[in-house]
Parts: C-alpha cells; structure tokens; sequence
C-alpha cells in the first residue's frame, strides 16, 4: 500500500501530528476498503476530503471505488461524480468515460451505457480511442439481440452500428483482435461470409479455367 503522507522526525510538532493523523486514516481507509467495510470507509474519507492537505479530486478512482460498492444497482450517484470529475479533470476525460460506462454495465444499463458512448465519441479525443468504440460496439451487438421468441433475428440497424464501431477500431489498432473476431461473428450474421468465400470459389474456377491451355488441334490427312 503506497503512503501519501510521510511523517517527520518531530512527532510533538503538531502539524507532524497532524500528518501523522491523516496517514493513519488514509491507511484505515483502504484496511475497510480491503475488508469491505464500506461504511467505515466512507467516513474515514469523508474526514480525509475535509482536509486541506488531501486534494481528494486527484483521488477520484477512490471516490468512485466506495460510491458504487454502496449503489451496485444504482450507479447514478457514481455516475453523477464522474460526470464532474470529467470537467475537473479534462487530461483524464477518457479515462473517466470507460470508468462511466463499466459502472452503468455493472448495473445492467447497457441502453445509458450505450448513451453515453454515442454522446462523446463523435468528439475528440473520444473518437480516437479504440477500446471506447469496442464498447460502443460489443453494447451495439448486445442490445441488437432478439428480445423475445417470437423475434429471431438480430436488429439491422444496431449491427450495422456494431460493425462501423468495430470497423472504426480496427482502423485505430490494427492489431485489435476482438473488434476483428467480432466482425467476423456478424458477417456471419448476416451472411456475408458465405457469399464471400462461394464468390472467391467462383472467382478461382473462372480464373482455373481461363489458365487452361487450349489443346491445340492437329490437322489429321485421310490417305
């Protein structure tokens, strides 16, 4: 566990007591985070962020840590707190919209999740971020799926999106296996896979049999 607060050597210096204090909180906190003792952790931090020697604002994974472990099924709280933490802090915006988007799939969200996605990432930096477009596309497939017996076949409009998301990533990392393997789950999908190896087999006939030598014909003399 890393220290944010070293003490001095003078422990009957009040403000090294004072330091000293605030060490030994911080350190209770995280022992009730380990233990999951939310409710003890949750008062150890909010006396922390009462503190002027703790910028809590750089400590927002922690924040958001205990947030959601008290509201698993209800992360607007946790997602409101982000939402600001992203003005606050615009160099880890990105950082803060995966976390966002996590915590709304924890709860089964996946519609706001999917929300969320499509508001940030036609802007940049979003839009350069390959694991967000993944996201957007794995939560594109998922809601395209049937949702009753009576529907068997997967939204078009929502595996369209799935694909240009994928697609996007691919372009973003090349070496991204999961957007490629999941193109190739919905090209399956949608069939395009077997018309394109039965238009390659047939492209490889055309080609096989235009190779062909012709045989020449031999002029036969009748004596």
């Amino acid at each position: 566990m890393a220290f944010v607060f070293t003490p001095t050597a003078d422990a009957k210096d009040p403000r090294s007591a004072r330091k000293i204090h605030i060490r030994r909180l911080y350190d209770v906190m995280h022992l009730c985070i380990q233990r999951n003792d939310f409710e003890r952790a949750t008062r150890a931090w909010t006396i922390l962020a009462h503190c002027q020697e703790v910028n809590w604002r750089t400590m927002w994974s922690t924040s958001v840590h205990i947030l959601s472990a008290k509201n698993l099924k209800d992360p607007e709280q946790t997602v409101a707190f982000l939402r600001l933490m992203m003005l606050q802090h615009p160099e880890d915006r990105e950082t803060i919209l995966k976390e966002m988007v996590l915590r709304l799939i924890i709860s089964e969200q996946y519609r706001d999740a999917l929300d969320e996605l499509e508001l940030y990432l036609p802007s940049f930096p979003y839009q350069d971020n390959a694991v967000l477009h993944v996201y957007a596309g794995l939560l594109s497939m998922y809601i395209s799926q049937p949702t009753s017996e009576r529907i068997s076949q997967f939204n078009p409009t929502l595996l369209r999106s799935a694909q240009t998301y994928f697609e996007r990533a691919k372009i973003l990392d090349p070496d991204n296996s999961m957007a490629e393997a999941f193109l190739h789950k919905i090209q399956k999908l949608n069939g395009t896979d077997d018309r394109e190896e039965s238009d390659e087999e047939d492209g490889l006939k055309a080609a096989t049999s235009t190779d062909k030598p012709k045989r020449k014909r031999v002029r036969t003399e009748i004596n």
